[in-house]
């Protein structure tokens, strides 16, 4: 985009170059803003533009009494009638073709509306950044054939005698050769290359017309990604899993009704990944396309390979591709040479043109919520999308979140079922070792007695294990024992953890980070006491206990590098580790055949956070990790610490079984009118001043209640109160929550609140429909 427009850049119009006065019929676009403006503005279209002005592309338009450039997408193309109204003209078109099809326009509109956020916000985010600034091409000039060329190549090669307008030395026919086997227009540099000279001939043939020049943008190869894989057949199916391919395939066929949804719960180890597979076998074999969406967290090269060995052309869409890498296959799926798009959440907006079936594996993680605007969920959005583009659309989880589990019990999922693992393997043995007990467990550090001897026999037999600690740092607690002062972010209500590794105290909120004090920062004393154990001291105590032993850690610290997960996990399968330990990252998508004991160190860390779905995420993180065990010949091992292992989620996950849970959970939900049994919204209000942050927010909470008016049962607003974390990046946060079991009325008095309230310059809120974090 040009970073000043000028009146030449505007169609000569008789009056003002940047309006027009409503004469006649215009032809105008329709425009949304990213952000500022939320409402829809017309913009006539200049009769050079007629042509390329589209629905789905971004433009350029002048905006204001200053005329400032802004970039804005087009929604609509339509015919305005004559009015008083001045159209401003657009100025520039930036796409050549449309960003987005007509479903997906329909979606983003969608989600607009289902999250209450601007559509402009929505279409930016659909958006990657790398297309948007087209990452990884360049503007380059493309030679071709002209006739006289074609025809001087033909004289040259036959022998005959060439008049002087059509004669070529041997060099130049290298060139004009190298052109023909190509196939294609080429750059200078490429012909002088295959013709094994310089661009000096290449340019004289330009130059005396044997060649023809256009500009087209080119990939510079910056993102190329290897598409290399071994093939594999398709596994054989076991009887559980022939029965749910049945029902998949039944699914998938029927164009009475294409667009079902398909709640697959199969334990861990249970196959679920060869029925996706052979489910989009299906798919492609019909001359569709599918996209599979995984956690970021499991989208490991493992879980990827599996994809590629059984596709011939797959993409990846994920958070560690370089902006190249994620135009390269952008556009490789827009123009449809990909059969599979595999990846994180925003995978579930990928341009495919042909789309028969969504996959969502490990559908009950909650990274498959954004928390940044537009705060969609992408279950809600890949059922939405389904729906428009009549698609099959299957989850799947050991774990599913109670609120599939609910809609599959209603019957408006299909339920599949994987109650046996492949092979018949047994499920791993899972036992709870009480924490409280010191004298007969515990050992000292944070391995207890029984843990330290069952880690001591799998190192004996050469096997592996994995520990889950879902705490970063070394110490997670600083206190002074002598004033009582613990040592907190100066930004944030929250403690400081230590870390070893740099020596440093770190707040894991806004990245606040100091040496680590020898001395109480308040009182002087050097009886500073660093206490609780993250990731890194559980590094250090098990170094210290198994000195023989190859250990990983990994956690966001030590994974910083783009290729860090990958390479980490290469060395576990390739069996350079023994112990593999770290926080909830290495608690999903692995399979380790030899990996065959799981040790929980602390299973309460999340148990009583302040958030109704506590209990349900401590069930689905010890139910998936202790699901990495047991995968192999040798069987499997789990120990589950905690200070309190007669929780109830706890009991559920060391017994594998999800239906006690759900029993056991829901009652409590229908009760006081959570999900899934109602809907709910969450709004954020922050700012640096207490006082007049809560003074909006207690304006804000009284303008929700009159938009209720009279409650009706099970409808609620709570608060304003001070979010659990009150303080964050200088910000005082208070939150205020809303219930109702009609979404549609919750959603129309939160827009209209929205809309006709005045927030302070200083405040700002946050509408969160739908929230998984009450933090």
């Amino acid at each position: 985009m040009d970073d000043q427009l000028t009146l030449f850049d505007m169609p000569d119009e008789p009056r003002n170059p940047w309006e027009v006065d409503a004469e006649g019929d215009i032809l105008a676009a329709e425009v949304v803003f990213a952000e500022g403006i939320e409402t829809p503005l017309d913009y006539a279209i200049p009769d050079a533009l007629r042509e390329k002005v589209q629905k789905g592309c971004r433009l350029v338009v002048p905006l204001g009494k200053a005329n400032r450039p802004r970039e804005v997408f087009c929604v609509r193309v339509h015919t305005l009638l004559p009015s008083k109204i001045r159209l401003k003209y657009i100025a520039k078109v930036l796409d050549e073709r449309p960003l987005f099809s007509e479903r997906i326009l329909a979606l983003t509109q969608w989600i607009s509306e289902y999250y209450l956020c601007p559509w402009g916000q929505v279409l930016q985010t659909v958006v990657p950044a790398g297309v948007r600034t087209q990452a990884g091409t360049r503007v380059a000039k493309l030679l071709t054939f002209s006739r006289k060329g074609r025809k001087a190549l033909q004289i040259f090669e036959s022998g005959e005698k060439a008049i002087p307008e059509f004669k070529i030395t041997p060099t130049q026919s290298r060139i004009l050769k190298a052109l023909e086997v190509l196939g294609k227009p080429a750059t200078a540099e490429e012909l002088a290359r295959q013709g094994k000279t310089t661009t000096g001939p290449v340019k004289l043939l330009l130059h005396h017309g044997m060649l023809v020049s256009h500009e087209e943008r080119v990939s510079t190869g910056a993102g190329d990604i290897d598409q290399t894989s071994d093939r594999q057949e398709d596994l054989q199916l076991n009887d559980d899993q022939k029965k749910a391919m049945d029902t998949l395939l039944s699914m998938i066929r029927d164009t009475r009704n294409p667009s079902q949804v398909a709640l697959l719960h199969g334990i861990t180890g249970s196959g679920k990944t060869e029925l996706y597979i052979q489910a989009i076998r299906e798919v492609v074999r019909s001359g569709r396309q599918a996209i599979v969406l995984v956690p970021e967290i499991s989208l490991t090269p493992q879980t990827v390979n599996r994809f590629r060995k059984r596709f011939a052309n797959i993409a990846v869409l994920h958070s560690h591709l370089t902006d190249a890498q994620r135009h390269a296959e952008w556009l490789r799926i827009l123009r449809g040479d990909v059969e599979v798009v595999v990846g994180a959440r925003s995978a579930v907006f990928a341009p495919v043109q042909r789309l028969g079936l969504i996959v969502m594996d490990e559908e009950h993680e909650t990274s498959f919520k954004q928390e940044t605007a537009p705060r969609y969920h992408a279950r809600d959005v890949a059922i939405a999308r389904g729906r428009l583009e009549k698609a099959t659309v299957i989850l799947g989880s050991a774990t599913p979140s109670l609120e599939s589990w609910h809609q599959a019990e209603k019957g408006n999922y299909r339920f599949l079922q994987l109650p046996r693992r492949v092979a018949n393997r047994p499920l791993p043995n899972v036992e709870t070792v009480d924490l409280r007990i010191r004298d007969t467990n515990h050992s000292g550090g944070a391995i207890g007695r029984k843990l330290h001897i069952a880690m001591n026999e799998c190192l004996r037999e050469g096997h592996q294990m994995i520990l889950l600690l879902n705490r970063r740092g070394y110490s997670t607690h600083i206190q002074c024992p002598e004033c009582g002062k613990v040592l907190c972010c100066p930004h944030c209500d929250i403690s400081m953890t230590h870390h070893r590794t740099t020596n440093e105290v770190v707040c894991h909120y806004c990245d606040h980070r100091v040496p680590a004090p020898e001395t109480c920062p308040s009182c002087g004393s050097t009886a500073i006491r660093y206490s609780g154990t993250g990731t890194q001291r559980l590094e250090v105590e098990v170094a210290k206990r198994f000195p023989d032993a190859r250990i990983l850690r990994m956690d966001t610290d030590s994974m910083r590098g783009r290729d860090a997960h990958e390479n980490a996990l290469g060395r576990f399968r390739a069996g350079e580790i023994d112990i593999l330990l770290g926080t909830q990252m290495i608690a999903k998508g692995l399979d380790f055949p030899n990996v065959t004991l799981v040790g929980v160190i602390n299973a309460d860390t999340a148990l009583h956070l302040p958030d109704f779905r506590a209990e349900e995420r401590t069930f689905h993180l010890i139910t998936q990790v202790a699901g990495r065990t047991g995968r192999g010949p040798s069987g499997g091992e789990v120990l589950v610490q905690s200070f309190q292992p007669e929780n109830r989620a706890i009991q559920f996950a060391c017994h594998h079984d999800y239906e006690g849970f759900a029993a056991y959970a829901l009652p409590a939900r229908k009760l006081l009118g959570y999900p899934p049994f109602g809907f709910m919204a969450r709004l954020v209000i922050r700012g640096t001043h207490p006082e007049k942050t809560l003074a909006f927010a207690e304006k804000l909470g009284a303008a929700v209640r009159a938009g209720f008016g009279e409650f009706r049962p099970r409808e609620r607003v709570l608060g304003p109160a001070p979010c659990p974390f009150e303080k964050i990046q200088d910000n005082y946060r208070f939150h205020i929550q809303t219930q109702s079991p009609d979404r549609e009325r919750l959603a129309a008095i939160l827009s209209t609140v929205r809309r006709e309230i005045t927030t302070p310059d200083d405040v700002q809120w946050i509408l969160d429909m739908d929230p998984l974090s009450m933090l």
